[in-house]
């Protein structure tokens, strides 16, 4: 997976257009690796207000609204679901052994038209 990360306010600052440039790009780059056979999936995360972040603490599961993570904390990896509502995902998401040691931060993903399908 290729992970991005971008300074929220800063891309808050970025124009409109220049913003579905850059999405429309993406786009294109997607469909290019699909017609390679490499394409497996692309999605745009929701803004980080959506998020919610599981911590399991001596079996009692903690929520935060938002994502937080300590400084020393990085992204690790990812489970891919589709929970029904955020109460299922945040259940399966205090299953996930790292909660126990990290956090697990649940966000809502965005879909993006002309992306290819998998």
């Amino acid at each position: 997976m290729l992970l991005i990360y971008v300074d929220q306010q800063i891309w808050e600052k970025v124009a409109e257009d220049e913003r579905q440039q850059m999405l429309n790009e993406s786009v294109k780059l997607a469909n290019e690796i699909d017609s390679s056979g490499r394409y497996l999936s692309a999605a745009r995360l929701q803004p980080t207000s959506t998020a919610s972040t599981v911590r399991v603490r001596e079996g009692n599961r903690l929520v935060t609204d938002g994502p937080f993570a300590e400084t020393r904390e990085q992204l690790g990896g990812y489970f891919l679901i589709d929970a029904k509502d955020l109460e299922e995902a945040m259940s399966i998401g205090a299953r996930i052994p790292g909660a126990r040691v990290g956090a697990v931060e649940i966000r809502p993903v965005m879909e993006i038209p002309g992306l290819p399908k998998k």
